[in-house]
Formats: C-alpha cells, structure tokens, sequence
C-alpha cells in the first residue's frame, strides 16, 4: 500500500510561491538592474582595461543575472538575483552610496567576484593531441581559424564553432564577429584561414572560407550574439564532428547545473557547468566595450579553466547529448566562461547546423 503523507497547510492560508512565478520575478528584477547598471557604452574598452579597481558599481558591476546563492561558497539550492562584480568588498569598506541591494523586493541577492569580462583574444598554448592549430584537413569545428588583418598589423587565431548550412544547402564555417570579422571591420567577401594566421595559416595557400554574413556589434544598445559566417571554399575540405567530442545532435536550451563541453583552439577539451543563465554582461572588446543580454556563464568541473584565449568561437554542447547550447564569445579574468545562446546565433544568421 502506498504511503500517505498529510498535506501541509501554508500559513494564515497563504498560496506557496511558485518556481515560475519566482523566475518571472527574478527576471523582471533582472531586467530593471541591468538597465540601471549595464549602459551600453558607458565606458570605452581601453578606459574600463585601465581605471582602477573601484565598488563604485558603475565601474565594479561586470554582469547581473540568475542563479544560485552561495553562502560562504556552499550551495543554498535558493535562486537569486546575481551582481557580478571585478572586485567583492567587505559591506565595512561600501559607502551607502555604492552599496548592492541585499535583496530586491524580498528576491535574494548575491555578489559573486569575477574579474575583468573581455574577447577572448589569441594566445599561444601548449600543443595537445590531436593539436587544433595545426593544418588539418578535412577541418573539424574546434580547431584554429581567422583573418589576416589587412594592414599587417597583427596576427591572430580563434575557433572553428560549428558546421552550419542555410536553406540552399551552402556549407559555412560558424565562428564569432570578432574572429570572422574583426569586430564589423572586414568587408564581406574577406578571406579566413585554418589554420588563423597566428598558428603559421598561409594567405597563399591556407584559405578556407569568405566571410559572408555577420550580425553587427553595436556599442551604443544591448547586443544578443556575436557570430559570424564564412562560405566554405570546399564541402570536401571540412567535416561536422567537433574534435573529440562529435557531431553535436540537434540544439536544446542552456539549464543552470547543466554539464556542458567544448573543445577549443587554445585550451582543447574542458567540461564545465552552466551556473547562470540570462545574464546581462559588459564586455571589453578590443574596438569598444559591449553590453550583451540572455547569456550563459559557465565555470569548469576542476581546476583548470573552461575557456581562455583563442577559445573564442568554440561551440558548447551538453555532454552526454551532444546537443548544442550555446557560442563561447569570452570570459572573466577569474574563470568564468560567456557564451551565446545558440538559438539565438543561428536564427539571426539564418542557417542551421549541418
């Protein structure tokens, strides 16, 4: 026989809050702070990169978002409204002036440190196996891709995110604005390379796409996505599998605790843990710094970091599925990881995954 429980009673009759009224609520609080906080070009990216570190929150507030209260680093299992900041003072050290809520209209709030969000830009890293910046043919998503800057000024390498095609059957190589683009500069047409420039590509004979659509970085309002396209040269030149992890299988939405996957240019595999989702957050870009709404965060199962330089680009998917979350555009100087939503990328460029 089943066992019974009796049915609790809510006090003085009052309705139990639900989950979904308390997310409708948290967004909506949400909504409101970043609009306070998160101005889209407030600050120009080389100004933020310099000034000193400061609770002045127009200065220390990095992103605002959802997820879960941590207490002296312990999990509570409570969402709250989360202000992520470059730097977490003591509330002895705020002025009134400066101070963070400590909660929103009864929501809970909670201040997590994240450092400095910024693109992830190139660098060079230990080789792996099999290595990402070398020549590889057919190309797979996860290895090295890029532009030649056109005035030879610099030279640079990002991710190869995802095989994607659009409803003519056209194959392109998906990847961030600023790794295809060079954050709106190149002209549509620009050629990318794999390997990027950076990781030895030759413009003679290294050619892989053109870049053919891009959605455009705003500095002056909130962005969505950071993607961009490019025409594969040769269908036979490329593959769908992401390097050791797969072909991705469909698209599926980001939860929080949700375990997740990328392999990448600069840090290769690394599996890591959605901690927040639809979250507004300033990024310093080497052009200017951009507000960009509805993002994930992601922090790594150990260790090591999910995501660093020449990561940018890099597809996340649920491990164990494979199904494609979201686009890596960059992260935080204390290893929190960025990414896109992926439905979002591939309705604004209008193309589906191969």
């Amino acid at each position: 026989m089943p066992k019974k429980q009796a049915r609790r009673s809510t006090a003085k009759g009052a309705a139990p809050r639900s989950l979904a009224t308390t997310l409708e609520d948290l967004r909506a609080a949400k909504k409101e702070w970043s609009s306070r906080l998160l101005k889209p070009g407030q600050r120009p990216g080389s100004q933020v990169r310099t000034a000193p570190i400061t609770p002045d929150p127009a200065w220390n507030v990095q992103g605002i978002g959802i997820g879960e209260k941590l207490v002296d680093g312990r999990h509570t299992g409570v969402l709250a409204v989360k202000f992520l900041v470059r730097a977490k003072y003591h509330a002895s050290h705020v002025s009134k002036k400066h101070a963070l809520p400590k909660s929103i209209d009864g929501l809970p709030v909670d201040i997590e440190e994240v450092g400095l969000f910024r693109r992830f830009r190139a660098a060079g890293t230990p080789a792996a196996v099999p290595d990402p910046r070398t020549r590889i043919r057919p190309a797979p998503p996860g290895c090295s891709v890029g532009f030649a800057d056109p005035n030879n000024q610099f030279t640079m390498a990002g991710t190869f995110g995802a095989l994607v095609r659009d409803a003519g059957g056209t194959l392109y190589i998906l990847s961030n604005n600023h790794v295809l683009a060079d954050e709106n500069q190149l002209p549509l047409g620009a050629p990318v390379f794999q390997p990027g420039v950076l990781d030895g590509g030759s413009p003679n004979t290294d050619q892989i796409a053109q870049l053919t659509r891009f959605v455009g970085l705003d500095p002056t309002s909130s962005n969505l996505v950071d993607c961009a396209i490019a025409a594969v040269s040769d269908p036979r030149q490329v593959s769908d599998a992401i390097l050791q992890i797969g072909q991705p299988q469909g698209v599926g939405d980001a939860t929080k605790d949700m375990v997740v996957q990328k392999f990448g240019r600069a840090t290769d595999y690394r599996a890591g843990r959605v901690t927040m989702v639809d979250t507004d957050v300033n990024m310093q870009y080497h052009s200017h710094s951009y507000k960009f709404s509805g993002q994930m965060i992601i922090v790594s199962l150990d260790s090591q970091p999910f995501s660093n330089d020449g990561d940018s680009g890099s597809l996340i998917v649920e491990r164990g599925s494979n199904m494609a979350v979201g686009l890596l555009i960059g992260g935080g100087t204390a290893g929190h990881s960025i990414a896109n939503d992926i439905t979002d990328v591939l309705e604004k460029l209008g193309v589906s995954l191969a």
